[in-house]
């Protein structure tokens, strides 16, 4: 039976080459007077994507400010200096130029802003937001779905923790999707970027209980999208229309279309087993992804085969053997296959990562919450389920 379910998107995408130029003019008529220029590398300053920005802010006659330094697996340290900042200098917009990363980090400036106190209290459950600085985006990397998706992620030195927290007020008011901004990126972040795309989808796509037809349709067609043009580019990364593709798939994936119906809004337990990962080992979140979902997919698939084949004869157009569990393998086998072909890691030794059995059991305290909870919704899983995946994953 199809789920009620309520969908809400509010962000205004401006997609396609040199939709940059609208930054300025979105900005404007979204309120701001004075906004964050927020990013992370210098080669946001280098391709001189900063300048131009702050050219079209001045054009609108809206004043700025800049705060660089934003890394992977985003630090609450640089949030709490981004608030600062905006304090003292009056900032009522904040602008990510960048990622997923770049994206969490001026959410959680903005419920910092907005609320006042410390805002690790939010991710660690200790208060719930009111609301959240208006934010833009101009996307840079096609992954995380942050500039449609209601969810921030943050990494808390103290501790390493990586928490992430699901409210409506941190919603982008607007995004540039501009694809040709994707075309210098190294392989190895397009490719992660594609994993995590496709495991946004592939999360709500794993679920116990019912699932809208139309909506399978299209998580299917998603990933089958993002395969093909992450093998394409592979050959080709100047490919523009692939990357355009999977610039796209990258906001549909993770503004919930692909669980809309459905008895679930996903199962999460890859992510929540990788952030673990991250938080401690510092890992590229997309390739921490592909290095759980192998090892996690052979632990849990028994619990419904016939969901595994269906995804494989789908995705990979695998031939329907009759035998659920075959073809439930050969699907996981089929995921491995791509994973390599793309360059992505199918266990935590091609990561990179070599956890004792110490770092494995902090790791799952951690994600259990200190053992106050359990995740996945494809199947249950607890302390000792998730010791399992992690140490069959090395």
């Amino acid at each position: 039976m199809v789920s009620d379910f309520i969908y809400y998107t509010p962000t205004k995408v401006a997609f396609g080459k040199g939709s940059l130029i609208k930054t300025g003019s979105l900005a404007k008529e979204f309120g701001a007077t004075k906004v964050l220029i927020h990013y992370g590398s210098h080669h946001a300053v280098k391709s001189g994507l900063v300048d131009q920005i702050a050219k079209n802010l001045e054009q609108e006659n809206i004043a700025y400010v800049k705060l660089g330094g934003v890394v992977p697996n985003p630090r609450l340290s640089l949030v709490k200096e981004g608030i600062e900042l905006c304090k003292k200098e009056h900032v009522d917009f904040l602008l990510a130029l960048g990622g997923g990363s770049v994206i969490d980090s001026c959410k959680a400036i903005g419920y910092g802003l907005f609320n006042g106190g410390d805002p690790w209290d939010f991710y660690c459950g200790k208060r719930k937001p009111t609301g959240c600085t208006p934010i833009g985006a101009v996307l840079t990397i096609s992954a995380a779905g942050s500039e449609m998706s209601d969810s921030s992620v943050i990494t808390n030195e103290n501790g390493w923790l990586k928490r992430g927290i699901n409210y409506d007020f941190c919603r982008c008011r607007f995004a540039i999707e501009d694809p040709s901004l994707t075309l210098s990126l190294p392989q190895y972040q397009t490719m992660c970027g594609c994993t995590d795309i496709m495991m946004h989808t592939m999360e709500r796509y794993f679920i116990s209980g019912d699932t809208m037809a139309l909506t399978d349709k299209i998580a299917e067609g998603l990933l089958r999208t993002v395969k093909d043009c992450a093998l394409s580019l592979m050959i080709n990364p100047d490919d523009y229309d692939a990357r355009s593709n999977v610039m796209w798939a990258s906001s549909l994936s993770h503004n919930g279309l692909t669980s809309k119906g459905n008895a679930s809004p996903g199962d999460w337990a890859c992510h929540q087993i990788e952030h673990e990962l991250g938080g401690l080992f510092d890992c590229a979140h997309g390739a921490g992804l592909a290095a759980i979902w192998p090892t996690w997919a052979r632990y849990v698939y028994k619990a419904n085969p016939a969901r595994f084949a269906r995804f494989g004869h789908a995705v990979f157009d695998l031939c329907d053997s009759g035998d659920a569990d075959r073809d439930a393998l050969s699907t996981i086998g089929e995921m491995e296959k791509f994973y390599k072909t793309i360059n992505m890691p199918i266990n935590l030794k091609e990561l990179g990562v070599a956890p004792t059995d110490e770092q494995i059991e902090e790791m799952v305290t951690k994600c259990t919450f200190f053992g106050k909870r359990k995740i996945g919704s494809f199947m249950s899983l607890g302390h000792e389920e998730i010791k399992q995946i992690y140490a069959n994953a090395r």
